[in-house]
C-alpha cells in the first residue's frame, strides 16, 4: 500500500460512538431479537469488569498487604453485574484478590436474589453498612468498585442511601473503578460527582464518557455484528480472544 492509499484508509475510519439513549435499545434488541438472556448479559459484563480490574490492578501494584477490594453495589442492574464482578474477582484464584461487598438495598427481582446468594455462597463477606469514618475505607482497602448507578437512574435525584455513600466517595484517597457510568448522568459529567480512576465501558462507552481522562476499558465483544453496523458504533479492535479492550 502506498502512502496516499494508507492516509485515505486512515481517513475513512470513523470514531467510536459514545450513546445516549441508544444504550437502552441496544439492550432491548439483545434480549428479543437476538435471544440473549438477562442472567447471560450481566454475567458477560461482569466476568468482564472483574478482568479489567486485574489488568488496572495487578496485585503487584496493591499497596496494602492483603488485595481487598470493596464493591458497592446498588439496587438495579449496576448493582447485579458489581455481584458477578465480585465473585469472578473472588475465583481468580492465582490473583487470590479479596473482595467484600457493600449491598445496602437489595433488589426484590430473582436474578439479583441469585447472584447475592452466589456470592455468600463463595464466602464474599457482605457489609452491614458503610464507615462515614472515611480513613476506615482507606486503610482497609486498596480500591472502591462503583456499580451503583447505571445508565438508567437518574443521578439529579439520587435518594438515600446512595447520596450518602456518594458524599463519603468522593472523599476517599484511594482508587474508584467505576461499572458502565461513574454515577453520573449517562449524558453529562457531572462536575460534582465522584472522580474514578478507572471505567469500565459496557457494550459501548455512554456519552459522559467523552471527557473521562483516566484509564478506561471497553467490554463490547459479544455484540454482534449487525447491531454494531446499525448504531454505528465503530468499536475499535479488541487484541487477541480478550473479551474488553483498553480505549
Amino acid at each position: 500500500m502506498n502512502h496516499s492509499s494508507a492516509e485515505a484508509e486512515a481517513e475513512t475510519i470513523e470514531p467510536l460512538r459514545y450513546l445516549k439513549g441508544e444504550a437502552a435499545a441496544i439492550e432491548t434488541e439483545l434480549l428479543r431479537d437476538y435471544r440473549f438472556g438477562q442472567q447471560q448479559l450481566i454475567e458477560i459484563w461482569g466476568q468482564a469488569c472483574a478482568l479489567a480490574i486485574t489488568k488496572a490492578y495487578p496485585l503487584g501494584s496493591l499497596t496494602k498487604k492483603q488485595p481487598t477490594v470493596l464493591v458497592i453495589c446498588g439496587p438495579d442492574q449496576n448493582g447485579s453485574i458489581g455481584l458477578v464482578c465480585a465473585r469472578h474477582l473472588r475465583m481468580f484464584l492465582v490473583q487470590e484478590y479479596e473482595p467484600t461487598i457493600y449491598h445496602p438495598k437489595r433488589s426484590s427481582h430473582s436474578l439479583h436474589q441469585d447472584f447475592t446468594v452466589q456470592c455468600e455462597k463463595m464466602d464474599i463477606p457482605f457489609l452491614s453498612y458503610l464507615p462515614t469514618e472515611v480513613q476506615l475505607i482507606n486503610d482497609a482497602y486498596n480500591l472502591v468498585i462503583d456499580a451503583m448507578m447505571g445508565p438508567e437512574a437518574d443521578c439529579a435525584n439520587i435518594k438515600e442511601p446512595y447520596s450518602g455513600i456518594l458524599v463519603t466517595l468522593k472523599q476517599i484517597k484511594i482508587p474508584i473503578a467505576s461499572v458502565d457510568v461513574p454515577s453520573w448522568d449517562v449524558e453529562e459529567r457531572s462536575q460534582d460527582g465522584i472522580n474514578p480512576e478507572v471505567l469500565i465501558s459496557l457494550t459501548a462507552p455512554k456519552k459522559c464518557a467523552t471527557s473521562f481522562t483516566g484509564k478506561h476499558f471497553l467490554a463490547g465483544r459479544f455484540l454482534p455484528y449487525d447491531i454494531q453496523k446499525k448504531y454505528e458504533l465503530n468499536l475499535p479492535d479488541f487484541p487477541g480472544t480478550d473479551c474488553l479492550v483498553e480505549l
